[in-house]
Formats: C-alpha cells, structure tokens, sequence
C-alpha cells in the first residue's frame, strides 16, 4: 500500500536532484576543490561510507545488493568489487548519467546495474543486503520506518541505514541543505530521534523478525548523520 506523504515528499527529492543539483553534487563527490564547508561535508560523506562497508562482508561474492538511493555511485562500485551483484537506484537520472560516467574500467559493468527509479520498486526483486546511506533523511520517522519495512519485504540478511540525529547543533543547521546557496538548497532533511526511530520500526508491519542492532554517529564539520544495522533477528 502506497503511503501518500512517502510520495509527496519523493517527488520534491526527485525535482530538486533531477532540475537543480546535479552539478553541485557531482563536484562534491568528486576530487574537485570544494571550499571549507563542503569540505568537511565530503569528509563526513567519506567516513560515512567507510563505515557502511566495513559492516558489510569484505567477501559479497554471490551476494545482490541494493544500493539504494546511489547517487553518484561510489559505495555501489566498491560492493562491486567485494564480488557483488549491485543494482544502483536513485531518483534523479542526471546522478545516475553521472554513476554511470563514472564506473571505473577494472568494474565489469555487468555487476553494476544502474536504473532511475524508487528505491522500494518491488520489480526489482530481492537482495541480500540494502544500504542506504543518506537516501531517507529527507523523510520523516514514520515514512522512514515505513520504508524501511517495504526493503525489509524484500531483503534477506541485512539493511544498512542513515538518518538524521535530532541534536540541537543540527537544528541550528537547519538542515545540509542550508550549506549550499539559495537556489541550490535542498529539500530539507527531518532530525529524527533514535528512541522513537527503534520503536517506529518495532512497531511497524512488516518489520517482525527484524532487529535494530549496530550503530554509529559520523560527524565532520556541517555533516551530521546516524548509521544503523537492521537485521534479520
């Protein structure tokens, strides 16, 4: 069952990623200078996805994995080359053109396979292991825990995670979209509370048998966002 305000708020992502930041998050991704704030946001986004793929297995070989919300596609190569079968997802096709671009030549480009497109398209079939790693921040806790039920139907070992921590620094920030200029700001990401995230997933229909297990806070300068484990109980 489609959740409405999931919907809504998945169409202003996808119309700010698709119409107005792809260049900004191209350079951010990539080794071009970036000025000090953005800096340490590309740090943060690096240490981050570090630590996602040290909870996932060094050795994937056989197993499919979903990268979910892959933007510019750097952790979907790097589970490429641990021997995995990824499928790169995001809703913003300038992203995609870019991870596309970018794959690099020692990746057989059939063990990456990127699509525009939701993240929790059921067609895409099943997987062993879900990251997504800064794709649910702009959503609030309900529609992340209801999201998170939706991959969990479809997911047979594991989900790696963020989210936005509610911390009062973040609060000031209002937001990683208020780093950028005007015109360029994103849609808004939604602080959440950990208590309340564990007990909006414990709760939700289509979670049983899961279990919120490892997590780690990553903070760099601007970026501030909070890795979990979902697992098979």
């Amino acid at each position: 069952m489609e959740q409405a305000t999931y919907l809504d708020r998945r169409q202003e992502i996808e119309t700010y990623f698709a119409r107005t930041a792809a260049e900004t998050w191209s350079q951010l991704t990539s080794d071009a200078p970036v000025g000090r704030i953005r800096a340490t946001v590309r740090a943060g986004r690096e240490a981050m996805r570090a630590q996602l793929l040290e909870w996932l297995s060094r050795d994937l070989n056989g197993a499919r994995v979903l990268d979910a919300g892959c933007g510019t596609g750097a952790l979907a190569v790097e589970a490429a080359r641990r021997g995995a079968e990824v499928v790169a997802i995001d809703l913003s096709e300038p992203m995609v053109d870019i991870a596309r671009a970018r794959l690099p030549s020692d990746i057989d480009p059939m063990s990456v396979r990127f699509l525009v497109g939701d993240m929790l398209d059921e067609e895409l079939g099943r997987f062993d292991h879900v990251v997504a790693m800064d794709s649910l921040i702009h959503y609030d806790a309900r529609d992340m825990a209801w999201a998170l039920s939706g991959l969990a139907s479809r997911t047979d070992v594991s989900i790696l995670f963020t989210f936005a921590p509610r911390t009062p620094a973040l609060s000031l920030m209002h937001g990683l979209g208020k780093l950028f200029p005007k015109a360029n700001r994103s849609p808004s990401i939604q602080p959440v509370g950990e208590r309340k995230l564990r007990r909006l997933v414990a709760a939700q229909q289509g979670c049983e048998g899961w279990a919120l297990s490892r997590t780690r806070r990553i903070k760099s300068g601007f970026y501030i966002s909070h890795a979990m484990e979902l697992r098979i109980a």
